[in-house]
């Protein structure tokens, strides 16, 4: 009797890891099927008609380059390729939330939400229906399964670990998800492309937001809002008014270059007042914080039902610190035993335990 293999779809963004990935479970035995999301071909109305690929020399998982690296690739290893377009959905779950979040003060982490919602929600859920078991992509990251359910843990290359853009998985979610890479450090998975023969191997990882290659959120929130950003004052923790900023979606906390004023030594951007278009500056001690509350909280796991104490990071390039969780129904209260800089409304706070992935949640509001 013939044996069926089981199907994964991987998740191609024509970039050297989803590519390896792919190749990974070609070799171990799954009957792969490549997957590549279009977000628009070129910007289009999702994007409010702005290029997010052509014309520009950096790397973009989303654009016609990635698009055509990833076909290149899944006909080196003999699968079959498809093309996606959720433009429609990524504008409404990823874009609205970016734009509203930058014109109310915050700094919003998209690649987050799509996760949650594009590539592990609607990718995922129609990858299921159409009978595959698996959905696989190339993020740092790895799944154990244990006797309390699924854990998520950090990659074996911590400085490539994207366990943080990930925390919001479900237990559903992750019965059905593979992170080929997850005990692979980065040289070891482009020598593996060497050895696959992927013309990908050197190719150049995207460090941008995808669809804001040149990195330039500011210009395209007032693009996008046909007025809605306009200039205010930079102010110190007094009140006083030291100058005139271009727009609250131009700022994130924490931001030292850029501003435009001095003051005989070094401001940060410590806080920003959407309602009264406001840019707080102060010195750097007045950046750092101890206490904020999350909101939208999700654990892998049960939700705690009292105090717990575990390591907090609350960006992606910040080095988590110890800090007690006080649970609630709606919302949590955090507390570091020692101020960190720059705590972001917006951003998620992604609680660990050790190498393991507990929750996180949205930082809605910093105490003072």
């Amino acid at each position: 009797m013939k044996i069926m293999k089981k199907r994964v779809v991987v998740a191609m963004s024509g970039g050297v890891d989803s590519s390896v990935a792919a190749a990974l479970l070609e070799e171990q035995g799954y009957e792969v099927i490549g997957l590549t999301m279009c977000f628009s071909a070129a910007g289009g109305p999702a994007f409010g008609g702005n290029s997010f690929e052509l014309g520009t020399n950096k790397p973009s998982c989303c654009g016609l380059a990635g698009i055509e690296d990833a076909r290149r690739v899944c006909q080196k290893l003999g699968i079959r390729h498809y093309v996606i377009n959720l433009s429609k959905d990524f504008s409404r779950q990823v874009i609205q939330n970016f734009y509203q979040e930058y014109l109310s003060g915050r700094t919003p982490n998209p690649c987050v939400r799509c996760n949650q919602f594009i590539k592990f929600g609607i990718l995922l859920k129609k990858s299921v229906n159409l009978g595959v078991q698996f959905l696989a992509t190339g993020h740092y990251a790895r799944i154990v399964k244990s006797p309390q359910g699924y854990l998520l843990k950090k990659a074996k290359d911590l400085k490539k670990d994207q366990s943080y853009f990930l925390y919001r998985l479900t237990q559903a979610q992750l019965k059905h998800v593979i992170f080929p890479l997850g005990d692979f450090t980065k040289p070891k998975v482009r020598q593996l492309a060497c050895d696959f023969g992927l013309k990908v191997a050197e190719k150049q990882d995207s460090q941008e937001i995808c669809f804001l290659p040149d990195g330039k959120y500011g210009d395209f929130i007032k693009a996008r809002g046909q007025g809605t950003v306009k200039p205010g004052n930079f102010v110190d923790k007094n009140g006083n008014i030291l100058g005139l900023h271009q727009g609250i979606a131009f700022y994130t906390i924490g931001q030292r270059h850029g501003l435009g004023i001095t003051a005989g030594h070094p401001l940060y951007v410590s806080q920003i007042n959407a309602k009264d278009n406001r840019v707080s500056v102060g010195r750097r001690q007045e950046v750092y914080k101890s206490e904020f509350i999350i909101q939208e909280g999700h654990f892998l796991g049960k939700l705690p039902k009292k105090k717990i104490e575990i390591k907090v990071r609350i960006r992606y390039n910040h080095k988590e610190a110890l800090a007690a969780v006080y649970p609630g129904k709606d919302k949590q209260r955090v507390i570091f035993k020692q101020p960190q800089f720059a705590v972001t409304p917006g951003q998620s706070a992604v609680f660990y335990d050790k190498d393991t992935v507990l929750g996180g949640g949205i930082i809605q509001k910093v105490i003072d």
